[in-house]
Order: C-alpha cells, then structure tokens, then sequence
C-alpha cells in the first residue's frame, strides 16, 4: 500500500471513530476532515501518529488539536460558502486548512514568527489559495478585513477579546477557548449589539499570549 492510500483510510478511521460517533453529523464539516490532510500540518517526526485521537506538539510550544476537537468547533461557527472568516492562532495551519473548504476566505493570525512562516509556505504549496496568513497580535484581531461573518481562536484568553468582538458582523458566530487553568469551549453570537456566550465543553488549549 502507497502512502496516499495509506493515509486516505487512516483519515477515514479517524473521520467514522472519533468525529462521527461522537455524534458530529454536519456533512460538509465530515467533507473537510476527510479531505485535508492532516499528516502534511504535522512534524515529519510525529507523522505516524498524524491522525490519532490527541493533540500533538509542533514547535514553538504550541500543539495541532485534537481532531475531534477541530471538528466541534468547526461545526459550531456554522459555516457559509460566502463567509469571511478570521481565526486566531494559526499554529500548523491545519484548522484554517479545513476552514477555508467550507467558506470564501480566511484570515488567520500567528504570534510565532515561524509557524506563521511554515503556515504560509504549506497553503501555498498545497493550493490553498483563500487562506491569508498575518504574523501578528491575536488580542488586535485583523482590522483590515473586518467585519467578519465568523471568528475561531484556537488558544485561550481570559475571556474573548473586545476587539475580536468589534470585528464580528452583526449575527456573526464566534468559537474558542476562554479560562486559565480551566477552560471551557464556547458559541457566541453578536444579536442586537450584545455578545451572548453559550458553554459547550470543557478543553484545555495553550493559552493566547499577547504580543
């Protein structure tokens, strides 16, 4: 067996044991996870374990999350073809790999100068074309681009950023980590100027670090 092929059924072991029985149902968001290759957004050293049922390291103090964990927040912000996406914490560029399958464009911000760098240069070379990388400050958000119809960070603040939520549409959908020691997975939504938070499990990711 090649490894293409290899690859493509560890994917869908990893797609039917921890994302489908775990009760993720969305078949645009199963789509994604199938399709990218989680083995490329890995360290060479590590890739025998590319789609096991954990989070890996990949530099930088930083990990790749759990695929499952990928999944739940990608279905939580409810993606449209059309959606302008921003996500904080690009990390291995493997979350914003499997965004911009289900979305118009993203925009993803990386505090560390050189995952930022590896991010950029692996979109490029795997044709990801609507995925914009920025070496930046994730508390600032991207004004630039700004409003956006969802945002995702994949690190945890204290609490959500004011200025990620002043770059929220009106009835855009946010997702991410909020806490210290204990973190807890949230959906929010911007109705009528308020912010409204639902919590959805508990987590534990490296925390937002401000630049």
């Amino acid at each position: 067996m090649d490894d293409y092929e290899l690859y493509r059924q560890l994917r869908e072991k990893m797609v039917s044991e921890q994302i489908i029985k775990r009760g993720i149902t969305d078949k645009n968001v199963l789509s994604a996870m199938l399709a990218v290759e989680r083995h490329r957004f890995v360290p060479e050293s590590l890739r025998e374990y590319s789609y096991a049922d954990e989070p890996l390291p990949i530099g930088g103090g930083q990990t790749i999350s759990q695929p499952y964990i990928v999944a739940v927040m990608t279905a939580l912000l409810d993606l449209k073809n059309t959606d302008i996406v921003l996500e904080i914490g690009t990390g291995s560029g493997y979350q914003a790999a499997v965004l911009s399958l289900l979305c118009k464009n993203v925009y993803t911000i990386e505090l560390n100068p050189e995952l930022a760098a590896n991010a950029e240069k692996l979109f490029e070379s795997l044709g990801y074309e609507n995925v914009k990388v920025k070496t930046g400050d994730g508390y600032s958000g991207w004004s630039e681009f700004a409003p956006y119809d969802k945002i995702i960070f994949t690190c945890a603040p204290p609490d959500v950023p004011g200025q990620l939520i002043s770059q929220l549409k009106e009835g855009g959908i946010m997702t991410g980590p909020i806490g210290g020691l204990s973190q807890d997975l949230i959906q929010a939504q911007k109705i009528k100027g308020k912010f409204v938070k639902n919590y959805i499990i508990p987590v534990s990711f490296v925390p937002m670090v401000s630049g």
